[in-house]
């Protein structure tokens, strides 16, 4: 964990607003041995059930999925503009069929036991599961959420609390 300082949650004092939705986030889950991350610019932080609280949102389709569902642990990535085609590169292409790390040149390493970070970047929230559901579209009271959903792949969407906030 070179030059990361561990913050409290309390002490994150970033929107987030924009960390989530203009800077984009690497969801990461799995272990250092088998892992998966992907880009995502939907989320929320805040306080649940006297906690502070991360939501990340996954479709069934994505290979990071299936990490999630099995893991108890996952991070949340921020990273600098630099590193913007990295971000891109993730969201646009499965681990199942490339290395990830390898083709951005991001290096993963075990921020946690049982879970995986990287040192690219500024900010890292490990988070450990407390609840999932699935999106349901018949509960939505706006139709136009519907243009989300083209291939009716709703997302999973994970409650985790915020166990350890680390930055640069």
């Amino acid at each position: 964990m070179k030059n990361f300082k561990e913050i409290s949650p309390d002490d994150l004092n970033e929107s987030a607003v924009r960390l989530i939705g203009k800077e984009w986030m690497l969801i990461t889950a799995g272990t250092i041995g088998k892992w998966n991350t992907m880009t995502a610019s939907w989320g929320a932080l805040g306080q649940l059930w006297r906690k502070p609280a991360a939501f990340m949102f996954i479709r069934p389709t994505r290979h990071t999925f299936e990490f999630a569902n099995r893991e108890p642990l996952f991070t949340l990535c921020f990273f600098e503009e630099k590193y913007r085609k990295a971000l891109s590169f993730c969201g646009e292409h499965s681990g199942r069929d490339c290395d990830k790390a390898k083709e951005t040149g991001l290096t993963p390493f075990e921020v946690a036991p049982g879970t995986v970070a990287f040192e690219e970047a500024r900010l890292i929230l490990v988070c450990r599961k407390l609840y999932f559901q699935d999106i349901k579209p018949e509960q939505f009271l706006d139709p136009e959420i519907e243009i989300n959903y083209p291939k009716k792949d709703y997302h999973r969407m994970f409650v985790g609390e915020v166990q350890k906030v680390l930055r640069r």
